[in-house]
């Protein structure tokens, strides 16, 4: 399938993730996977203890890593559990880990047979990923799974504030029209 066949499974929305309907939702969490502030807590908090307690039978993740539970008290069945980098400089692996984080979160999808997925902007908060190379690391990386992988579902990206949800709209408009370099 061609990459302008696969943005059609491709879909951005400004929203709270933790209200998201889809087979998972993914968590940027941190490497405890016990919660935190952020979309972290968030997704914590809606859930209910019931997800504290699965997390804490993972013996945490490494940045990069993903891990699946039950989604408990969320409209979400599953929760995707991943830890991006930390920004440093640009030149300390953090692109490598973030593809990591959004390559692992597919795979899981793929491994649970799910349909759907929403992802928030992992790392481009708190953990301060520059948001235009966050966007397209997280774009990119889905659509390469989905090739490389042969397998289609459709992703949403559920965007908290209305400056994402920009970058990422203008981000796959130019994918759309075939130029890249627009973001």
């Amino acid at each position: 399938m061609d990459r302008k066949e696969l943005l059609k499974h491709v879909h951005i929305k400004q929203g709270d993730i933790t209200r998201e309907k889809t087979d998972a939702i993914v968590n940027a969490a941190n490497p405890t996977l016990l919660g935190g502030g952020g979309v972290d807590g968030a997704i914590h908090r809606t859930a209910g203890p019931g997800l504290l307690e699965e997390c804490r039978t993972l013996g945490g993740a490494d940045h990069g890593e993903a891990k699946v539970t039950r989604g408990y008290n969320l409209p979400a069945k599953h929760v995707i559990h991943t830890p991006g980098p930390i920004y440093k400089n640009g030149y300390s692996g953090e692109k490598e880990v973030l593809t990591k984080s959004y390559y692992n979160s597919m795979l899981l999808c793929k491994e649970n047979n799910l349909k759907s997925v929403s992802f928030p902007a992992i790392s481009a908060g708190v953990y301060g990923y520059p948001k235009d190379e966050a966007c397209s690391v997280a774009v990119d990386t889905v659509l390469n799974f989905m090739e490389q992988e042969n397998y289609i579902i459709d992703v949403y990206f559920v965007l908290f504030d209305r400056d994402n949800y920009e970058r990422y709209e203008k981000y796959i408009a130019s994918l759309q029209i075939g130029n890249k370099n627009s973001i």
